[in-house]
């Protein structure tokens, strides 16, 4: 299915009302800066956090409490304020088969359905940490891999977990991510463009969209 774009002057208050009228009750949460200020506009709204499974696309092999964690983030946006049921990827085990454990414990045997998953939008067109010309694209039978990069390795969901969900809403910010965001909605040769979910909501700011978050005449 084609993503839905939607350009906007504040990313974080689209996306929340989008989570708001999705009600997720199972969420994959992106790292990264983009989502933090959305996670920290969901705190403050009236929602049922008590029923809700988080977990994560992806995260840096590192402890909880280091600055790259997204856990670490994540947590101090949104999580500790929230009575969620939260599943961290364990960054200091980095394994994949702990993950896709803790998955099937929450959805039971198969591919993972989640209700919502937040994606980020990297300038070379990655998304969680599925890299361009990264073996982890085609690992079509695993749920989790590991990815190994310079700074730190990762673990990320696979496109298979991600394209299963009822939605993916990615958040784009920035000038640096305007090609990448048209070769999504083009459905070019990256790897975001890969995620087919029922439905694909794009959210860009007038940065990132150039052109296509210009009025009409």
């Amino acid at each position: 299915m084609s993503p839905e774009l939607r350009v906007v002057a504040d990313v974080a208050e689209e996306a929340a009302k989008h989570f708001l009228e999705l009600q997720p009750r199972s969420v994959a949460l992106a790292g990264g800066n983009t989502p933090r200020a959305l996670y920290e506009r969901l705190r403050g709204c009236d929602y049922a956090w008590s029923g809700v499974d988080v977990f994560f696309g992806d995260e840096r092999c590192v402890p909880r409490t280091h600055a790259d964690s997204n856990f670490r983030m994540a947590s101090e946006a949104l999580l500790a304020h929230v009575q969620a049921r939260v599943h961290p990827m364990d960054g200091v085990a980095c394994d994949p088969a702990r993950e896709e454990a803790e998955l099937a414990a929450v959805f039971g045997p198969g591919l993972p359905r989640f209700d919502l998953v937040l994606l980020g939008l990297g300038a070379d067109g990655h998304t969680a940490s599925l890299f361009p010309g990264d073996p982890a694209l085609e690992a079509g039978e695993r749920y989790v891999v590991k990815v190994e990069r310079d700074a730190h390795a990762r673990l990320s969901l696979t496109l298979p977990v991600l394209s299963a969900a009822k939605a993916a809403i990615f958040l784009v910010t920035g000038e640096t991510k305007r090609d990448a965001l048209a070769q999504l909605l083009r459905g070019g040769d990256i790897p975001a463009a890969r995620i087919a979910c029922e439905r694909i909501v794009v959210i860009a700011d007038h940065a990132a969209a150039g052109d296509r978050g210009a009025p009409k005449p």
